[in-house]
C-alpha cells in the first residue's frame, strides 16, 4: 500500500462496476474500501468481525431480519459481528467501508457475488 494521498472522489471514478470494493488505504489491520453499489447484495454475515459503512453519495438501505437501516450521505452505520444483513441500493450509492484485512465482501454465503478486493 503506497503513503501517496488519495481521492475519495477519484478514487470512485475509477471504479466501473457496482460491488466491486477497491482498497483506498489500509491503517494497522485495516482496509479502507471504496464501492459503488447498485441493486440488492446478498445475505450474509461476517462472524468475526464488524463492518462499517459509510455513505458518501445517495440512499442506501441495510436491511437486518427485526429493521431495516436507512442511510444516506455522511451518514454511518457499524452492522455487528455476527448480524445478517443484505445491503440494498435502489439507486447507484457511493461508500466507504472499513473492515480487518482479508474480509470478504460476501461474508459467510460465498457464491458468485464474492469479488476479490481490488487495488486502485
Amino acid at each position: 500500500m503506497t503513503s501517496d494521498v488519495r481521492n475519495v472522489n477519484r478514487a470512485l471514478d475509477a471504479i466501473a462496476e457496482p460491488w466491486q470494493p477497491h482498497r483506498l488505504a489500509s491503517i494497522n489491520d485495516y482496509d479502507v474500501k471504496v464501492v459503488k453499489l447498485l441493486g440488492e447484495f446478498v445475505w450474509h454475515t461476517h462472524p468475526d468481525t464488524d463492518e462499517l459503512f459509510m455513505v458518501r453519495t445517495g440512499n442506501l438501505v441495510i436491511q437486518l431480519r427485526d429493521r431495516d437501516v436507512h442511510l444516506g450521505p455522511d451518514d454511518v452505520f457499524v452492522v455487528p459481528a455476527g448480524v445478517e444483513h443484505c445491503p440494498r441500493a435502489d439507486e447507484e450509492v457511493t461508500a466507504l467501508l472499513f473492515e480487518p484485512q482479508g474480509t470478504v465482501n460476501t461474508g459467510d454465503a460465498g457464491g458468485e457475488r464474492t469479488q476479490p478486493l481490488r487495488e486502485l
